[in-house]
């Protein structure tokens, strides 16, 4: 990745996980001008490829949380702004920041849970969740986190996809 696309998308990732750890949420302006900006530099780099790249990555990165937006695990900023990372870094690119971005958002959990004294009702919601999805899913339904007892917390999420794209883009520059 060029020095340019990495700068913007960086800057872009931190404004947006300062509105997020601010107010739980993701300006749609933020959205819309780091799509604009992911296409729009790809396009420049590379031509009509690099437009086709940044808008299947785009495409992937909104299709691969959208479910998780829909069983309300993740905020709609949160699924725009892995759409936005996509429109960076491209399809294949984005798979992999998603898979670190769950791990991030995963180890995010874990600390606060157990920070705060939280770690059993976490484990209990996690129970529930699992069953819970299972059968809904058995009987044909679409399975959502409102069943829940009882939140642990809400967690910016912004911060776990921020660490997972950072985590990714060394992971790639030392290999």
């Amino acid at each position: 990745m060029d020095t340019l696309n990495l700068s913007l998308l960086i800057g872009l990732l931190a404004v947006g996980t300062w509105y997020d750890i601010r107010s739980h949420r993701i300006p749609n302006m933020l959205i819309i001008a780091g799509l604009i900006t992911g296409v729009l530099t790809n396009t420049i780099l590379h031509g009509f490829s690099g437009a086709a790249t940044a808008t299947a990555g785009g495409l992937v990165g909104l299709a691969v949380l959208l479910p998780f937006y829909m069983m309300r695990t993740l905020g709609a900023g949160d699924v725009k702004l892995m759409a936005v990372v996509g429109a960076f870094l491209g399809p294949t690119n984005v798979l992999m920041v998603i898979l670190a971005t769950f791990l991030s958002g995963g180890i995010m959990a874990l600390v606060v849970a157990a920070r705060s004294g939280m770690m059993p009702r976490l484990l209990q919601n996690i129970k529930l969740m699992l069953f819970g999805a299972f059968v809904k899913i058995s009987a044909g339904q679409t399975p959502n986190m409102n069943d829940l007892p009882e939140s642990v917390g809400k967690l910016p999420y912004a911060v776990a996809i921020t660490a997972g794209t950072l985590a990714y883009l060394a992971w790639q520059h030392i290999r």
